[in-house]
């Protein structure tokens, strides 16, 4: 049986294991996947390869850890300096980023996004802020202190700390941080928070399965919103595809889908 794993901290909460395997059951895939807490993001190379897993998945905080210790960068990701899935080819670590066209994916459905505002400078906001670059959606970030906007900075992104943070309008505001998760946390203060949702035109969390703090008073003014499922479930479609070298179709997508809501 190969396995496959998704690594984070906290990762008790994940719903990957559950999408992954029903597209492994659809397929009749000897495959199992499931999930691991990792508190060393160093580690994750080592512990990848000891356990001799196929193929995982790599959530918060570890995402640019992950991309320090791969062999091997693939694609997009040179330019995020983040990944979000190894790949074990005999030994080597291979490492992709699918979380920045799975965002692409999930906000089709907000027409006409020129402008957004990306709150979190982790590495789930550097690949949503490539994503925007390569498709000219001009971009702003807000983070608590100064220390990680050097990388949006070089992007061309407009950047913030929350000491300096100057208001302008957006059709979309980005929840990239973990507040909410497990808490009854805001992503930044609410006074600023209250000042962008008033702003802005469409808003998602990158976190899924539950109305977070942010998601609320966004639904307080009356915005069109949404959690992260679709951005879930989407670049773990692309990851399946890296792990089976099976190309998804329609009936694969839903599988997974439904999976995802079990």
């Amino acid at each position: 049986m190969k396995k496959y794993t998704i690594y984070g901290d906290p990762v008790s909460h994940s719903k990957s294991p559950q999408m992954h395997n029903a597209g492994f059951k659809l397929l009749n895939l000897d495959s199992h996947y499931d999930k691991t807490e990792l508190k060393d993001g160093n580690t994750i190379k080592n512990v990848f390869l000891d356990n001799n897993i196929q193929g995982a998945n790599i959530t918060v905080p570890h995402k640019e850890k992950a991309f320090e210790n791969a062999d091997e960068i693939i694609g997009l990701a040179n330019e995020i300096g983040a990944v979000n899935t190894y790949i074990n080819d005999d030994g080597k670590v291979k490492a992709y980023n699918t979380d920045a066209p799975g965002f692409l994916k999930a906000i089709e459905e907000f027409k006409e996004i020129k402008s957004a505002i990306i709150l979190g400078a982790g590495g789930t906001a550097k690949a949503i802020a490539v994503a925007f670059k390569n498709k000219g959606i001009r971009t702003t970030i807000l983070n608590r202190s100064t220390n990680r906007l050097e990388f949006f900075k070089n992007l061309g992104c407009t950047t913030y700390s929350w000491d300096d943070f100057k208001l302008d309008s957006y059709d979309l505001v980005v929840n990239s941080t973990s507040a909410g998760l497990k808490d009854e946390q805001l992503p930044c203060p609410n006074d600023i928070l209250d000042s962008i949702l008033s702003n802005s035109n469409n808003a998602i969390d990158c976190i899924y399965g539950k109305l977070t703090p942010f998601l609320a008073k966004a639904k307080e003014k009356n915005l069109p919103f949404k959690d992260g499922e679709d951005m879930l479930l989407f670049q773990g479609v692309l990851a399946f595809e890296l792990f089976t070298g099976t190309k998804a179709d329609d009936s694969l997508v839903e599988a997974m889908r439904e999976g995802l809501k079990g």
